[in-house]
């Protein structure tokens, strides 16, 4: 476990409204405390489940490895529910690098088909999907590496059973190496992780001193480590699934959202800035791919002849409409930072970006997190931000003069509305 010390006298990343609030949102976001300290041991279980013997795997794994949101600390609930958390593993298998796709993704399937504690077993394009009850699924994706190339870089197997064999092909890919840069370029933050921690035990009600240090939380309750860069990636992600909830095709892809988090990182930043920096990036990449009449194309920096955008986008179109949502969230995000608008303006606005659910837990906690500075005398989140200002303009009906104290904003309206 990482020693990280209070460091008494540094602000409150937390201090303003708009980032008390996100950071709220953000700790409902988090995998449970029960899920969490499952996921150790159901990914262990998994693995020798599919080596057991008997299985057509048996002595051909040479081992697990975490990849995607599960490798960097930033899984979320996936898009259309609160409570279903998508982890994605690797298996790396001792086969050929160039077996038929197909097969590859049969022989996983026939190994964890019959897994014993499982909802149900489901053979995908690229994985094996492993649901459980309580809303976790593991995706267990297969590979082979390739013994002379760096951070394991292997091959991986496309192998959509609804299409014809002449549509299957190998796809490189170097999972371990992209978690080892993001890894390298989101260090922990000490004040914000300390601080980020205390509001997720909290919010399960658990208890954390205020003078205590992060090595005396008990072995049993997760340390929730972690950076400002990773928390905006989370808020990011949840942004897009809330917003592509009804959608039936493929969305824009969470490793692509990863990447640009990973470059956006570093120096000193508040949550709600690091939102604005990855919401903007990303899309003046887009932007900039549209100009030139292209599909936006974002490699791995530890392969950059992998594309995280294969798949996503399919045409202009899409890219296009991603763009746009994800300015018109900096541009109000901007806009909210300088603006005194009330607790309940305040509110609706986030349940239309990131979920009622979510919002509303959210919001009940902030309450009493703010009911109990004003008691204490302390009060915590004071203007700019100040507490929340019942006297403020409501957004509901901003009408012109509001509009002209926002220039940030593309449309005034799209505060109220807007979503997909």
């Amino acid at each position: 476990m990482n020693r990280m010390l209070r460091l008494p006298g540094d602000e409150d990343p937390f201090h303003s409204p708009i980032d008390a609030a996100l950071a709220e949102v953000a700790v409902n976001l988090q995998l449970p405390p029960g899920l969490h300290s499952q996921v150790g041991d159901r990914y262990e279980a998994v693995r020798r489940y599919a080596e057991r013997e008997g299985s057509p795997l048996h002595g051909r794994i040479v081992r697990f490895y975490p990849q995607g949101s599960m490798a960097i600390d930033a899984t979320i609930s996936m898009r259309g529910t609160d409570e279903e958390y998508d982890l994605d593993i690797v298996a790396e298998l001792d086969l050929d690098a160039w077996a038929d796709p197909d097969a590859v993704l049969d022989l996983l399937y026939e190994a964890l088909k019959d897994y014993p504690v499982s909802q149900k077993v489901e053979r995908q394009t690229r994985c094996v999907t492993i649901r459980y009850k309580d809303g976790m699924h593991l995706d267990v994706t297969p590979s082979v590496r390739f013994a002379s190339t760096p951070d394991r870089e292997s091959q991986i197997f496309h192998a959509n059973p609804d299409k014809p064999a002449s549509e299957h092909y190998h796809v490189r890919m170097n999972a371990y190496g992209f978690a080892e840069w993001y890894r390298g370029r989101t260090p922990i933050e000490l004040r914000f992780a300390e601080e980020f921690s205390r509001r997720f035990y909290d919010a399960h009600g658990l208890s954390m001193r205020a003078d205590a240090e992060f090595d005396e939380v008990p072995e049993q309750t997760p340390l929730v480590v972690k950076n400002t860069a990773t928390v905006a990636l989370q808020l990011l992600k949840r942004h897009r699934n809330v917003a592509y909830a009804n959608a039936t095709g493929r969305i824009p892809p969470s490793i692509m959202l990863s990447c640009f988090a990973g470059h956006s990182a570093g120096g000193a930043s508040t949550l709600s800035d690091m939102v604005i920096r990855q919401a903007r990036m990303t899309a003046e990449e887009i932007r900039r791919a549209d100009d030139r009449g292209e599909r936006v194309r974002v490699t791995n920096p530890a392969l950059h002849t992998e594309c995280f955008t294969d798949r996503w986008p399919e045409n202009l179109a899409q890219q296009r409409e991603y763009a746009g949502m994800l300015t018109r969230l900096a541009n109000d995000l901007t806009w909210l930072k300088t603006a005194e608008i009330d607790q309940e303006d305040l509110a609706e606005w986030l349940r239309d970006r990131f979920g009622q659910r979510v919002v509303e837990r959210s919001m009940r906690k902030l309450n009493d997190r703010r009911g109990r500075a004003i008691q204490a005398a302390s009060q915590s989140y004071t203007p700019k931000g100040g507490l929340y200002v019942p006297s403020a303009p409501r957004l509901a009906g901003v009408g012109a003069a509001a509009a002209a104290s926002a220039p940030a904003l593309a449309r005034p309206h799209t505060f109220m509305g807007g979503r997909k």
